[in-house]
């Protein structure tokens, strides 16, 4: 069958950076070095996580305190390597091999799963070069569990659904330090000449407002006059109900989040789709919220013939079958189908069913409207690709 599209290469291709590339890159586990790479760090970083909590336990700490300095130092050597080797293959990134290798190990050092990397090598260096408090140091090291949220995609769910509702979340912050600001404020004017020494300010009554508007109530700073505590309890009804805000917010975002995606859409998915690969880090960034990302079994219906199509799907693996009649069309990883349906408004020729275990990316109608909106150029090329009879992905 006709490739809808063939990438072309900027740079001579290098075979060993490629293959390091294919191997250190999450979600290119279909080959067995992929998959030994990263059950191998996902290993070394729970077992760092374990060393650094048992190494506090003083028995422990005495017996086997040089064991757990050479695991550290051997954990930081393999950590600074896995580091330096994503930086190096940056210009195999599809969407990244645009730009020059300096700009592009530079954005690469930039995104959050790198600066993450960094910091999690980095206190061992700062230990080598400036004085600093060991223990500050030791609790520096749990940053290392951090590197799990490149291979959780729940942890990567939960940043998606914090990035979309910063907005509500800093709505919800400036509510409850507006609270904080009336409640340390009232609790000064009304106890203060009661109990000067733990109501004499508004920044000394503040620990109490805090205390109480998060309903921990330690007890150690109560009112003792009759409108201290009435306005004490309207403060602990106010915090119940700020304090329920962001966690609303943050679950109502994290369900529509996980009911939308079976997986995570991220850069090494879409580099699978040639069509995709050829599109800049900016781009990328626009078109992946847009993208609904599906783990289907074989044999799944995923068009059906004479219901209208609502959306498009692109293949990042496996193959699914066009049952035609006269004769069967494969797509194959890379190939895109449901476009033409989608963009008339008509009902798929055939169904479309999964041959394999697949992995689909779905663009749904309405938002193909808004990629219309942010990127003209791109879905201008979906429909000039879909509209094309001699292209068999439709």
């Amino acid at each position: 069958m006709q490739r809808l599209y063939r990438p072309t290469r900027h740079r001579p291709p290098h075979p060993l950076r490629r293959a390091v590339y294919e191997t250190i890159e999450v979600g290119r586990g279909d080959r067995i070095f992929s998959r030994i790479f990263d059950a191998s760090i996902l290993t070394l970083i729970l077992l760092n996580v374990a060393a650094f909590v048992l190494e506090t336990v003083p028995a422990y700490g005495a017996a086997y305190g040089s064991a757990f300095e050479a695991f550290n130092v051997f954990s930081v050597a393999v950590f600074t390597l896995e580091y330096l080797l994503r930086l190096w293959t940056a210009v195999e990134v599809p969407f990244l091999r645009h730009d020059p290798p300096w700009k592009a190990r530079l954005k690469l050092a930039a995104t959050p799963a790198l600066i993450i990397d960094l910091l999690a090598i980095l206190p061992f260096y700062v230990q080598a070069f400036f004085s600093m408090d060991l223990r500050i140091l030791r609790v520096l090291r749990l940053l290392r569990f951090l590197k799990l949220s490149r291979y959780s995609p729940a942890l990567h769910t939960l940043m998606r659904v914090l990035a979309n509702e910063r907005r509500s979340l800093l709505g919800a912050g400036l509510l409850l330090a507006t609270a904080l600001l009336f409640a340390s404020s009232g609790i000064y004017l009304i106890e203060s000449h009661a109990q000067p020494d733990k109501f004499g300010s508004i920044p000394a009554s503040a620990w109490w407002a805090m205390a109480t508007l998060t309903t921990v109530g330690y007890g150690d700073i109560v009112p003792v006059t009759p409108l201290g505590r009435i306005f004490g309890s309207f403060v602990m009804v106010t915090g119940v109900c700020i304090l329920a805000l962001p966690v609303a917010i943050i679950s109502a975002g994290f369900s529509q989040e996980t009911s939308r995606r079976d997986f995570v859409v991220n850069w090494s998915l879409m580099s699978r789709i040639p069509l995709l690969a050829e599109l800049d880090a900016r781009e990328v960034s626009e078109l992946m919220p847009l993208l609904h990302a599906h783990h289907v079994p074989p044999k799944s219906e995923i068009l059906k013939a004479g219901l209208p199509a609502r959306a498009m799907f692109f293949v990042a693996s496996g193959k699914v079958r066009m049952q035609h009649p006269e004769a069967e069309i494969v797509f194959e990883s890379g190939d895109f189908f449901g476009a033409t349906a989608m963009l008339t408004g008509d009902s798929p020729s055939a169904p479309c069913i999964t041959a394999t275990k697949c992995r689909l990316l779905k663009l749904h109608a309405e938002d193909f409207h808004r990629l219309e909106l942010i990127n003209p150029r791109f879905a201008d090329d979906i429909r000039r690709r879909a509209a094309d009879p001699s292209t068999v992905s439709r």
